[in-house]
């Protein structure tokens, strides 16, 4: 009784918070405007899955979630990577907004852009490279935040937000040369001198997973993140894939990941084959947060789950 005593104590004041209720009324017309310029460009919707006998490992420390059903051992989803590039074997263009569970660890609670409850809007493109989701994804950001600002003026004047329409092509920035310039946080550096969202690209192979397709150079990977401006981070990660089964093995090889854990996709690459794909995924709640200019993802949420807190 103790422990929901407090989470009612947390859950009530929130949900009259005006701010969190004029944040949630921006984001579904984030989320709104999103989906209809991806239907406006020929992506078909799929439904999420939710547990799946695999899912993305990152590239990150989480607690994972396992539990056997009628002797299968199914996880929650992490985000639906081998679920899209599966799809685009049956249609051209998907899209999926996707709840994702990643149980982060606590010293993410104060990040302001962390849950471990979210939702991303995931694509993917049959033949495409990775400048064509690039340039996508602009027009996307373009389209959305024009309609948020003509929709949403009363929530986002409350909030206190004047969001600029970017400019696009956004500019673009090499992993390396950020890092050899500014060190370890150049992207939080980066991320507060900018004024308008920026790609950084050709992360290197390390920094990746191994279904992020390798580039000439055998170092760096055609992946990219885009990063917001004013201190809000990271809001999309995405690239082309590996879809070769012979070098997606070499790739699972130098990461050190199980074999057996990825029998099922492994057994489909290899029978059926993967096709060249590219797509991305990107946090609704982040960008929520960065077009009303809130402190935290909390915020945007009216139950939100954050790294290591008591909630509903």
């Amino acid at each position: 009784m103790e422990k929901s005593g407090r989470i009612s104590e947390k859950v009530i004041p929130h949900l009259s918070n005006p701010i969190v209720r004029n944040a949630v009324k921006v984001k579904a017309s984030v989320i709104a405007y999103a989906t209809e310029f991806l239907r406006k460009k020929g992506f078909v919707e799929l439904l999420p899955t939710i547990v799946s006998p695999l899912t993305d490992p990152l590239n990150h420390e989480v607690f994972n979630v396992r539990f056997d059903y009628y002797g299968t051992e199914y996880q929650l989803t992490q985000s639906m990577i081998f679920h899209k590039q599966l799809a685009v074997t049956a249609f051209e263009r998907i899209f999926i907004v996707s709840p994702n569970v990643r149980l982060e660890t606590v010293e993410k609670k104060d990040s302001g852009k962390h849950l471990f409850e979210f939702t991303q809007i995931d694509l993917e493109m049959k033949e495409a490279k990775r400048e064509e989701v690039m340039d996508l994804i602009e027009n996307l950001l373009v389209y959305v935040i024009s309609g948020v600002k003509q929709s949403c003026k009363k929530e986002l004047e409350f909030l206190g937000s004047d969001m600029k329409v970017p400019s696009i092509p956004f500019r673009k920035v090499k992993y390396m040369d950020a890092f050899q310039e500014y060190g370890g946080d150049f992207e939080e550096i980066l991320s507060k001198r900018a004024a308008e969202p920026f790609w950084l690209i050709d992360i290197p192979i390390g920094d990746r997973e191994f279904y992020d397709k390798l580039s000439e150079d055998g170092q760096t990977l055609l992946d990219m993140d885009l990063i917001l401006p004013g201190g809000f981070g990271e809001v999309l990660s995405g690239g082309e894939r590996e879809h070769d089964y012979e070098q997606i093995l070499r790739r699972m090889e130098y990461k050190g990941t199980s074999i057996e854990d990825f029998s099922w996709y492994l057994q489909i690459a290899e029978e059926e084959g993967l096709v060249p794909s590219a797509g991305c995924g990107f946090g609704v709640e982040r960008l929520t947060r960065y077009i009303c200019n809130l402190s935290h993802v909390s915020l945007t949420r009216l139950f939100p789950k954050v790294p290591g807190m008591d909630w509903i």
